[in-house]
């Protein structure tokens, strides 16, 4: 798979020449940014056009036919993992679903294919806004406003028979359990807050966690100390997850 799609990788002549730049980083004679930017762009381009084409080869099944659509119903290794889908090539409109904790795409049926297509499901309301519940790609979950809350299978929970008073119980956990995280929200931007997190206190921006140095009070980091850190964290290169072996 690997030498098919991604050979000019595993040539000899492309790592021989990274190492030597890894040296010539070394000797601070370039910038290490310019020669990630140079080679993440042409892999990046590589990886989505594999993903895209190469789907089929990576344990794509056809399950059967939607029985009110007629849509074809299979199952594959999508981008984010195994996930069914209702639709087949041809067809413009698709939908997906991610698979349960311990289904496979080997032995998903079609029964369990489209109970998938049943999510997200509404469960009813709490103090006048909805609460649902749904599979994401980290799992099953359930949702109240823009809060989400993982769901304990191992507790039994299940999203398709939780009911809103379990899920209510888990929204008001994390709830408290953000309170007391919380040290600091900005009169600025309500969406910027101080956290005290697993490994010290942060500050979080949307997607961008920034770490305040153990020097510095987190209560007392102002706005403009707040932007700086920001700023310095979307800086720092993107450490990839590890693969389980």
């Amino acid at each position: 798979f690997l030498l098919e799609h991604f050979s000019h990788i595993l040539d000899y002549h492309f790592t021989a020449g990274v190492e030597e730049e890894f040296d010539v980083i070394a000797q601070g004679q370039m910038d290490w940014r310019a020669m990630l930017k140079r080679f993440y762009a042409p892999f990046k381009e590589s990886v989505d056009t594999t993903l895209e084409h190469a789907e089929r080869a990576s344990g794509e099944r056809i399950l059967g036919v939607h029985p009110e659509s007629g849509a074809q119903v299979l199952c594959r290794i999508g981008r984010y993992g195994p996930m069914a889908q209702i639709g087949g090539p041809d067809d413009e409109e698709k939908q997906y679903a991610s698979l349960l904790p311990g289904q496979s795409i080997e032995t998903l049926t079609l029964e369990e294919a489209l109970d998938l297509f049943k999510l997200p499901r509404k469960l009813g309301e709490h103090e006048g806004k909805t609460v649902s519940a749904a599979i994401g790609r980290f799992g099953p979950y359930v949702r109240y406003d823009r809060t989400f809350v993982s769901l304990k299978a191992a507790e039994g929970d299940d999203p398709y028979t939780v009911t809103l008073e379990r899920a209510v119980e888990l929204i008001q956990a994390k709830l408290e359990a953000d309170a007391k995280a919380l040290i600091k929200v900005f009169e600025e931007d309500e969406t910027v807050r101080v956290l005290n997190g697993r490994y010290g206190p942060y500050i979080k921006a949307g997607k961008v966690n920034a770490t305040i140095p153990k020097t510095e009070k987190p209560e007392d980091v102002t706005w403009e100390r707040a932007q700086e850190l920001i700023e310095e964290a979307k800086k720092r290169p993107k450490r990839g997850r590890k693969k389980k072996s």
